[in-house]
C-alpha cells in the first residue's frame, strides 16, 4: 500500500485543510489508462466509490483503482518550491539506489 513521508503528510494537510474545506477532504490520485504511466492529482472533498483511502496523521489520499495498483509499492513524498508550487515525488518502498528510504 502507498505510504506517505512526513513532508507529504504536511503538504497534503496544508492544501486540504484550508479554511472552508470540508472535514475529510483529501488529495485524489487517478490513472486514466493503466498502460499510460501518467497520473492526475487533484484535491477533492471525499473519495469516489471504489477509491482506496490512505490516511496518515490527518492527511488523506484517495487512490482510484488503477492508481492504487500502480502505487501499491511506492512512497509519496512532497515539497513546496520557492513560489509555493507543490511537487509530488514517488519512490519505491524498497528505498533508493543506495538502499535507504528518502529522508522526510
Amino acid at each position: 500500500m502507498l505510504t506517505l513521508t512526513e513532508n507529504a503528510t504536511l503538504v497534503i494537510k496544508s492544501i486540504t485543510g484550508v479554511e472552508g474545506a470540508p472535514d475529510g477532504a483529501g488529495v485524489r490520485i487517478s490513472q486514466e489508462n493503466p498502460a499510460d504511466p501518467a497520473l492526475a492529482v487533484t484535491t477533492t472533498e471525499s473519495p469516489q466509490p471504489g477509491d482506496q483511502v490512505v490516511e496518515e496523521a490527518g492527511a488523506r489520499v484517495f487512490l482510484e483503482q488503477n492508481a492504487a495498483n500502480a502505487l501499491d509499492d511506492k512512497i509519496l513524498d512532497a515539497a513546496v518550491d520557492d513560489k509555493g508550487g507543490v511537487e509530488f515525488l514517488l519512490v519505491p518502498q524498497s528505498g533508493t539506489s543506495n538502499g535507504t528510504a528518502p529522508t522526510p
